[in-house]
């Protein structure tokens, strides 16, 4: 958070205008949950919400291509390459299969319905460092081969 309003009062003096009002979303999203749940922001609060801002924004990419609206589609890989820059390094797919692998061999699950023990050992793990769908879909995948 406090790189992110470093950056904002660089973006200001440098008149970057596409940072500025990415750095603002952040902000304006990381005000709101601070405000509205009376907390302080965390990290895995704050990574949360610029993994939202990104997830929008490559939802929206994806719009933009299926429509060829190169102007857009330019704008919002800019967006994307700015939110990224406030996420910690993100964890290959392989760390995250070990990590799984470390979750199952303590909490042994034995049906999908000890998914929910699975994502709770592995989540704190890997939020905002890795796809938590595509973790998902990877514990499912280890839970239905047993």
């Amino acid at each position: 958070m406090e790189q992110l309003l470093e950056d904002l009062k660089q973006a200001m003096r440098d008149k970057d205008a596409l940072r500025l009002s990415v750095i603002r979303m952040v902000k304006g999203d990381v005000d709101k949950i601070r405000i509205d749940q009376k907390c302080e922001i965390t990290d895995t609060i704050f990574y949360g919400v610029v993994e939202k801002q990104l997830k929008m924004r490559e939802d929206a990419l994806e719009q933009f291509t299926n429509a060829g609206r190169e102007d857009l589609m330019e704008q919002t890989k800019k967006e994307i390459q700015i939110l990224k820059t406030y996420l910690p390094e993100q964890l290959e797919e392989q760390d995250v299969i070990n990590i799984i692998e470390e979750a199952f061999e303590k909490i042994k699950p034995e049906t999908i319905r000890d998914m929910g023990k699975v994502m709770g050992y592995v989540t704190p793990l890997i939020k905002g460092r890795f796809d938590m769908k595509k973790a998902s879909s990877l514990i499912q995948q280890k839970l239905n081969t047993k």
